[in-house]
Formats: C-alpha cells, sequence, structure tokens
C-alpha cells in the first residue's frame, strides 16, 4: 500500500487529475476516494483546495467553455465577411479543441445532471447559436447555399468538429497534426457549403 505523498498538488495539477479521471469513469462514477487515489493525496489534501468535485468539474469546464467563447472576441471572428468569420471561427474552435482535448471532452460528455452541467449545456447553446447567426449572415451575403436549414447546418457542423474528441489522439504515430486536422474540417465543411460563384 502507498502511503499518500504530502500534498505537492497544485489547483491546476489537481484539476488536471480530476479531468482524467472524470473522462474516464463519468462524471456520476468517480467519487472524492477516486480523485483522492488518482492523485495520490488525501481527501482533506483536495479539500484543501477545492469545495468539492463540482468545484473540480466547473473548473474543467469553464476552462473549455472560456477557450471556445474567446475565439469568438478575436479580430479573425469580428472582421471581415461573415463566411470568413465563420471559417475563422470554425478553424479556431478546432484547434481549441485539439489543445485543450480532456477539457472539451468532459464539456461535451455532460448530462445536466448538476447545476454545474446544465450551465454548461446552456454556454454550449449559446455558443452554437452565435455560430448559427454566423451561417446566417453568411447565407444572407450569398456566400453561403440558401437551400440547406441552418440550425441543422450548424449542428452538423459542430457534430463533425466534436467527434475529434473520439478519435484524434496526437501522441499517436501518424496522427494529423492539428493544423492539417483544422485546413481538413474547414475544407470540408466550406467546399461543400460554398455556393458556385
Amino acid at each position: 500500500m502507498t502511503t499518500p505523498k504530502r500534498d505537492t498538488y497544485t489547483p491546476e495539477t489537481l484539476l488536471t487529475v480530476a479531468v482524467r479521471i472524470f473522462n474516464e469513469r463519468g462524471y456520476d462514477g468517480t467519487s472524492m476516494e477516486h480523485l483522492s487515489k488518482a492523485a495520490g493525496i488525501s481527501k482533506s489534501s483536495i479539500y484543501h483546495h477545492v469545495a468539492g468535485k463540482e468545484e473540480l468539474l466547473h473548473r474543467a469546464v469553464s476552462r473549455a467553455i472560456e477557450g471556445l467563447f474567446g475565439v469568438l472576441d478575436e479580430p479573425g471572428a469580428v472582421r471581415g465577411r461573415s463566411i470568413e468569420r465563420v471559417e475563422y471561427v470554425t478553424r479556431r474552435t478546432v484547434e481549441v479543441l485539439m489543445a485543450e482535448l480532456p477539457y472539451v471532452t468532459l464539456l461535451l460528455r455532460v448530462r445536466g445532471n448538476t447545476k454545474t452541467e446544465r450551465w454548461a449545456m446552456e454556454r454550449r447553446r449559446e455558443f452554437d447559436q452565435r455560430v448559427a447567426d454566423l451561417l446566417k449572415a453568411a447565407v444572407a451575403d450569398g456566400d453561403l447555399r440558401s437551400d440547406l436549414d441552418i440550425r441543422l447546418a450548424t449542428r452538423l457542423l459542430f457534430g463533425m468538429v466534436n467527434s475529434l474528441v473520439e478519435w484524434y489522439r496526437p501522441q499517436r504515430e501518424g496522427e494529423a497534426d492539428g493544423d492539417q486536422v483544422a485546413d481538413t474540417v474547414v475544407r470540408m465543411a466550406f467546399e461543400g457549403l460554398r455556393t458556385g460563384h
């Protein structure tokens, strides 16, 4: 039996462990005991850093949400033609997903069973709506096809982007690099949606 080490954890390193365990076991299937064992520290040491596992969940999904919403405020997302802006947002969303893979994976797996999960799901819907608004503007500009349902197109676009959490593993030999994945997503989505002019 290993003795828990003295608390050398910072809130950030504890969060990294918690996200890994939440993704492996599911949030509901993770107890403070699981987190304590995975971190190699006592439960009281964890409580020294956070009020409980829901605070860890909130910190984790907040990190993913802040990354995604941050994209919407970048110059490429707010300047230029709507089609350029939506392509930029799509590319950057893929980049954020890959850079924050465990955190975004957790965000995409929340089911609404706690206050934090319901908040995270609402924020995801807000993000999707902002992107749908960009797509609508690109249709109005004549740069995207008008014969497609924008809500459905938004869901399909983000279904493709979000599926990356299921298979993308940057450490896997032969795996496409981040730029290649982002380029391919943008080309597949927007060359297929663009009008002919």
